[in-house]
């Protein structure tokens, strides 16, 4: 039986309409795209995303992102690791999130999986803008062979997948966000510790890794191991405690790579910010209007 023969369409450029990309939270998590947060068990990935949760749930500004206007969104929050009621909604609530707005697919009859239906139907009638899957390894489904996608370059199995998932972000306009553990791979370099198949680094349009400084317990740090849409953001610090819960301490001298490798980095002040910010645009080839440049100052925190 001769394959069914698929026919040629073709898109010309010029009819294409432009548009700018938009961003949940600028230049780490774009809309209508796939965002991963990635680490080692528990370095603070599932707090992180818990933490972006209650405050976008509330409409309230997001770490480094002070002066930036926001509105509360719906989100979609799938975990296979914690119980919802014991863990999931205790957590939310000492982050003072408005669970109003967080919903939860129900997976007692069955399990999700990134190729369910039940995820695009979920999207389309509760409008949610966000959407995070904890952790990726247990919503990849049974169509894709699980234990081949921890092996780094395997990975046709997973693309079709993940592509579909990059679709239906972009037709709802929602950011999808990935959480997943990274394996065991030796060496430093991001690339060979990620998530298993190298296919989910490369579909994802911003990677941010999680982990923690040596010697200080207390403190995370987020940098950005790939950033498509935009210049990498700053590496940026957490401070966890128990009385005020996962708290930005701001952007942090260090990478992806030196934090793999165990080196400790340093806190910046905001004058060291500031400074290094106006330095990217002095000798510049182009000149670059000055509402662009504040506009991007803004984005940085810096006023």
């Amino acid at each position: 039986m001769s394959e069914q023969r698929t026919a040629l369409k073709l898109i010309h450029m010029e009819d294409v309409q432009t548009r700018e990309v938009n961003w949940l939270w600028y230049p780490y998590i774009p809309y209508g795209k796939i965002t991963v947060i990635e680490g080692d068990p528990g370095e603070g990935k599932t707090t992180l995303a818990l933490t972006l949760a209650a405050l976008l749930s509330r409409g309230q500004p997001l770490p480094c992102d002070d002066d930036i206007p926001y509105e509360p969104i719906s989100i979609i929050y799938q975990t296979a690791e914690d119980g919802i009621d014991d863990t999931i909604k205790p957590r939310l609530e000492k982050a003072n999130a408005d669970c109003s707005k967080i919903r939860v697919i129900d997976e007692t009859e069955k399990e999700l999986s990134m190729t369910d239906e039940r995820l695009e139907q979920a999207i389309a009638e509760t409008n949610a803008k966000l959407v995070i899957l904890d952790p990726i390894q247990a919503y990849i489904g049974s169509d894709v062979d699980n234990a081949q996608c921890q092996q780094v370059g395997t990975a046709n199995e997973i693309r079709p997948v993940l592509k579909r998932l990059g679709i239906i972000a972009e037709k709802y306009g929602c950011a999808i966000v990935l959480i997943g553990h990274m394996n065991k791979a030796s060496g430093s370099k991001s690339t060979y510790r990620g998530l298993g198949s190298i296919d989910i680094q490369i579909t994802a349009r911003s990677v941010l890794l999680v982990a923690r400084i040596p010697d200080k317990p207390n403190i995370r740090i987020m940098a950005q191991d790939k950033s498509s849409l935009a210049a990498a953001g700053d590496s940026v610090g957490f401070e966890i405690s128990e009385d005020r819960g996962f708290e930005c301490i701001g952007p942090y001298d260090i990478t992806v790579d030196e934090l793999l490798a165990g080196k400790e980095g340093r806190g910046r002040e905001k004058l060291d910010v500031a400074i290094a910010f106006i330095k990217g645009y002095i000798g510049a080839e182009s000149e670059v209007p000055s509402k662009d440049i504040e506009k991007e100052a803004a984005k940085k925190g810096i006023k």
